[in-house]
């Protein structure tokens, strides 16, 4: 069990997570920072995984609200894939596979421990519509199971006014990529 944030970590989290809320309003229209901020004091596991997010470079910022479970979706809004996220292969398998020159660790177990998802395809395009993303870097997304077994993993970039999804074995890793992650409060 993750330990809880002491009270200036909460603080400090709560200012800053508000004050870009407060500054991105186009992601976030018809929502309010104080329901919002009352679910994540309900929920000090969500809270230490918004923390987490924060604290690996992913800016995390409410793009929506699942109208069907009423959760809040934070989504990693840093510029660039997060810096504390880089350099990482996609999953656990893919981790083992490695005989030499392996990563710290993998996308996939990063986010579990942290209790956040990988954005799949479609979140991922749909975070385009809030500004640019990975102009400069390339994020994992969730992979297909059938691409998976054969070894493989996607990830995404956005490049001349497009998001591309690409392929690359599952087991690579990269200094600009990383990966962004979704948390449900």
């Amino acid at each position: 069990m993750a330990k809880p944030l002491s009270p200036e970590q909460r603080e400090t989290l709560f200012n800053t997570v508000k004050a870009r809320f407060e500054k991105n309003p186009n992601r976030h229209q018809s929502l309010d920072w104080a329901a919002i901020q009352t679910k994540l004091e309900a929920n000090p596991t969500k809270l230490r995984s918004l923390y987490e997010m924060e604290e690996t470079g992913g800016e995390p910022d409410v793009v929506g609200l699942d109208t069907q479970t009423g959760e809040y979706l934070f989504y990693d809004c840093a510029a660039e894939s997060p810096k504390g996220r880089r350099s990482v292969c996609f999953d656990h398998e893919a981790l083992e596979s490695r005989k030499e020159h392996k990563p710290d660790d993998s996308a996939v177990g990063m986010a579990a421990d942290m209790g956040i998802e990988l954005l799949n395809e479609e979140q991922y395009r749909a975070l385009q519509q809030f500004g640019k993303f990975d102009t400069k870097t390339s994020s994992w997304i969730l992979t297909p199971p059938d691409i998976r077994k054969l070894g493989g993993a996607l990830f995404c970039d956005f490049r001349y006014g497009h998001v591309f999804v690409y392929h690359n074995g599952a087991e690579s890793y990269y200094g600009a990529r990383g990966f962004r992650g979704c948390l449900r409060v």
